[in-house]
């Protein structure tokens, strides 16, 4: 069309048939325009990468979450919102949730940040194309050479390597562990590598058939073939872990902590409430929150921030691992 990046509001205007009021209005949510009418600006403005200039006092920070209720990953996930929703307001920052599978809406409302939690890096790749402000990748690695594209995580080695000590301080000489996920999604890999590293360390067994990657689905039947091994603990990060290891190994008869320890990842409503209650290693929520809206807030300062955080672990010792 010959129009040179960044495109005008009077270039949209023209090419959509509206006056540069209405395209104001479209993007500044406006009740009294028509469906039709805000499709088409909204349409012409996303195809020639036109993107609404921000007032000082746009304040907005969209939350983009899991379309699916994932429910081994809901409970993370709420631990995540929680500490956003108590933080950013905090700042000053206004909040809007938008599911996944809703993601064409952020060509039509006006913000000055995005927060996705638990989502793939290859699902943001264009996002430097589309957006000239900040997306933030909580608990996951950011796309590679992806301006204005951000992460806050967890240190995964460092988390594994804290359960496995603890373990092995208290006597554990044969560690089993299921970590929940699939190889290449999320932090499974780096999950399973930073226990064998753990293990290793230690001098403690470390093959295969300690070390297993699985859904919920299939946890009673591992357990069941980790107890053959003659494991004296169980580690198992990710997921509603906790919960089904405590199942699985009251259909066995196992006594925790006397026959086997268990450490799995902290679930809110039941880890310190089961019997005996879980030692759990634990992301701290709190500091990714107070991170994220650090890194907000010097974007919108234009002052220059890091791309990547990370975070340790935390380590809640409890009832489940023997002395």
């Amino acid at each position: 069309m010959g129009y040179c990046i960044p495109v005008r509001i009077q270039d949209v205007a023209k090419l959509a048939g509206v006056s540069p009021a209405t395209v104001s209005r479209v993007f500044s949510h406006h009740p009294n325009i028509r469906d039709e009418v805000r499709s088409r600006v909204v349409s012409v403005a996303k195809a020639h990468g036109y993107q609404p200039r921000l007032s000082p006092k746009q304040r907005n920070v969209v939350l983009i979450l899991p379309s699916d209720q994932i429910y081994p990953i809901r409970n993370c996930l709420e631990m995540v919102m929680l500490a956003l929703t108590s933080e950013l307001p905090r700042r000053g920052l206004r909040i809007e949730v938008l599911p996944h599978d809703n993601l064409d809406r952020l060509d039509s409302i006006q913000f000055c940040a995005a927060v996705a939690i638990g989502a793939e890096p290859n699902e943001f790749e264009t996002w430097p194309g589309r957006f000239s402000l900040p997306l933030v990748m909580v608990d996951r690695q950011a796309p590679a050479g992806c301006r204005n594209v951000y992460c806050v995580r967890s240190d995964e080695m460092q988390g594994m390597d804290l359960a496995i000590e603890h373990l092995h301080q208290r006597g554990c000489r044969k560690v089993g562990s299921i970590i929940y996920g699939k190889p290449g999604v999320g932090n499974t890999d780096a999950r399973r590598q930073g226990i064998i590293q753990a293990l290793e360390k230690r001098d403690l067994p470390a093959h295969d058939a300690l070390i297993h990657l699985s859904a919920d689905d299939n946890y009673v039947e591992i357990i069941g073939k980790l107890l053959q091994q003659d494991i004296d603990a169980l580690f198992c990060p990710g997921g509603n872990a906790g919960i089904v290891t405590a199942y699985a190994l009251s259909l066995f008869g196992k006594q925790v902590p006397e026959e086997i320890s268990v450490i799995a990842s902290e679930h809110l409503q039941f880890s310190r409430y089961a019997t005996p209650s879980q030692t759990s290693i634990m992301q701290d929520h709190k500091a990714l929150a107070k991170t994220v809206a650090n890194i907000i807030e010097s974007h919108l300062n234009n002052t220059v921030s890091d791309r990547e955080f990370v975070l340790p672990y935390q380590l809640i010792a409890r009832d489940s691992v023997k002395y």
